[in-house]
């Protein structure tokens, strides 16, 4: 289940689009069953790797539905948006159907630490209390920069805040702020699930991360990954993650890197095909060739990477 002491791994999916810019809703399923079959704990969606911000909202609605159908674990939404109206609305709909809970981040107009604070507390009223979510702190993207001490201002303000997505670069000192709070009595117990592409994904682990919520294109790896982690294996850890950072890095560039996520979802079966919707980048053939030549290194340190 969903909630403080949620641990492992839960997938970022992407939206699946037909190449004329339409959702490719067989791929949703074979997407679901991909990650099931990979041993994920749960999975995120309509996150910013799911190009939520090209939706309808009927669309998103659609892709939540279809997902709760296919999916057997916990699902949680994203459901980030410019105004109060839509997230209330998708967060009421994708609850009704049956998702965990939700994930919100804050909008890049907000700057004070004030601000911030407040605009969940708004967030929360809109979307109901009793309804989980998920904090998401993605500098790198939203330009909101939160300190330790704002986070724990919302996760001490708002019950509702049952996990921190941690993707803050760099960010593991945040990671232990935090732990060293709840550790001494000074902040209530959250989840910490890292993305960042998992770019730091084992040494956020020995930091005190809870596991993963991110979009690699190998998600069955970061299972196994975490797993080692919590049986005392971190050399082992180490090793693997090792085998995937040129992979881990090249997926990691901004713009180009979904792209090249989902054309190794595609090659590992898991939608069928790899367009954006527009307007997104397009892998050049040098692209292409160079991300086979990094699958191609890869496949000799881990069977699961199609040669």
């Amino acid at each position: 289940m969903f909630g403080i002491d949620t641990k492992g791994v839960y997938a970022i999916a992407p939206t699946p689009f037909l190449p004329d810019g339409a959702v490719d809703f067989e791929s949703v399923d074979r997407m679901c069953d991909f990650y099931l079959e990979s041993g994920v704990d749960g999975l995120t969606i309509l996150g910013i790797l799911g190009e939520a911000p090209k939706l309808e909202p009927s669309e998103s609605v659609a892709i939540v539905k279809r997902v709760l159908a296919r999916f057997n674990k916990p699902v949680i939404v994203g459901v980030s948006a410019p105004g109060f109206a839509a997230m209330k609305a998708l967060s009421g709909e994708s609850m009704a159907a049956g998702a965990a809970g939700v994930m919100i981040t804050p909008p890049s107009a907000m700057r004070t630490d004030d601000q911030i604070v407040g605009y969940f507390a708004q967030a929360v009223k809109q979307i109901g209390e009793d309804v989980p979510f998920v904090l998401q702190d993605h500098p790198l993207v939203t330009n909101v920069l939160m300190s330790p001490g704002v986070i724990r201002r919302i996760v001490e303000d708002n019950p509702s805040c049952k996990m921190l997505k941690h993707e803050d670069w760099p960010g593991l000192e945040k990671v232990s702020t935090l732990r060293g709070w709840e550790k001494a009595g000074e902040m209530r117990q959250i989840s910490i699930l890292c993305g960042n592409g998992g770019l730091f994904l084992d040494f956020e682990m020995e930091r005190g991360a809870d596991g993963a919520m991110t979009g690699y294109a190998f998600p069955d790896m970061l299972v196994d990954l975490v797993k080692r982690h919590f049986a005392g294996d971190n050399a082992g850890m180490h090793a693997l993650f090792d085998a995937h950072l040129p992979l881990l890095r090249y997926e990691q560039q901004p713009g180009i890197g979904l792209a090249v996520r989902k054309y190794v979802l595609t090659l590992r079966g898991a939608i069928k095909h790899a367009d954006l919707r527009v307007p997104g980048p397009k892998m050049s053939a040098v692209t292409k060739a160079e991300v086979d030549g990094l699958l191609a290194r890869l496949a000799k340190l881990d069977p699961r990477a199609p040669a």
